[in-house]
């Protein structure tokens, strides 16, 4: 997986691309762990993510119940197989998917 951060002041953007699974689940937990303090806002851009597995989905989890103290949080560009994923596990009604 490829993590790609941008921070525009207080407002995080991270585009991922690959598969967030058991294997970089860890890496992205970690990126968001080094970042988050310092963001109000934090964009997840999709669009080149194939796959994501329940220790991504833990992950997101994590951040979103971070940024719901701040500025929020919000996932873009979610493809089919993701969206099919979030709806089945109820992640669809607890994030703000665009």
């Amino acid at each position: 997986m490829t993590i790609i951060r941008n921070q525009n002041g207080t407002n995080l953007e991270i585009a991922l691309e690959g598969r967030l699974d058991t294997v970089t689940a860890p890496e992205l937990e970690k990126e968001l762990k080094d970042s988050l303090d310092d963001a109000d806002s934090l964009t997840l851009d999709f669009g080149k993510l194939d796959y994501i597995s329940s220790a991504g989905l833990r992950v997101l989890l994590r951040a979103h119940k971070a940024m719901v103290k701040k500025g929020g949080m919000k996932v873009l560009n979610v493809n089919e197989v993701i969206n099919e994923i979030f709806d089945v596990t109820g992640f669809a009604d607890i994030l703000t998917i665009e």
